[in-house]
């Protein structure tokens, strides 16, 4: 249980990796975490689509920064080799809510296995575009479907991960 608690507080995001695509080990122990994820009523309603080719990692860079104003070159997915896509049953209430759960479960589970990862975000409005429902499509992805967000997994390049900032004071309120 310690284990836990201190990969909570350690985990951070990381926005710099190296080029080496991770292991398949590595992904399947964080791919089968996040099926462990809980979700409303045990429906287990989020899907996952992992994307490992750079062809289809650089069009998901272009069309994610494109809801930033930004150009080609710049890259809002840091370099990952490797990006999960996290899609959400809008047909269930409690679909975001489960989505959002597990993003956080990937994470905590990359950082166990020694993987540095970041929550993308605008997953709504890339897969919400034709370029993003033809991807959901070519996939598999049913039309109950919406995209939440993009976890990024890889190995840390230095200065990749910061330094975590002080905890609020006022975090918690004890009514």
């Amino acid at each position: 249980m310690q284990e836990t608690i201190i990969d909570i507080r350690n985990r951070r995001s990381c926005r710099k990796y190296k080029a080496e695509q991770i292991s398949d080990e590595q992904l399947n122990t964080v791919l089968e975490a996040a099926t462990w994820t809980p979700t409303g009523k045990g429906l287990q309603t989020p899907q996952l689509v992992v994307v490992q080719d750079a062809a289809t990692l650089k069009q998901l860079s272009i069309l994610n920064g494109s809801f930033m104003g930004w150009g080609p070159d710049k890259d809002p997915m840091y370099g990952a080799p490797t990006a999960v896509l996290v899609f959400t049953d809008t047909t269930v209430p409690t679909g975001r809510d489960d989505s959002a759960l597990m993003m956080g479960t990937l994470m905590l589970a990359a950082h166990a296995v020694g993987l540095g990862s970041c929550w993308i975000n605008r997953g709504k409005q890339m897969f919400d575009t034709e370029e993003g429902r033809e991807l959901m499509k070519k996939w598999g992805v049913a039309d109950k479907y919406e995209g939440l967000a993009i976890c990024i997994l890889g190995y840390p390049e230095e200065g990749g991960i910061h330094e975590p900032k002080p905890r609020r004071e006022d975090y918690i309120i004890r009514a």
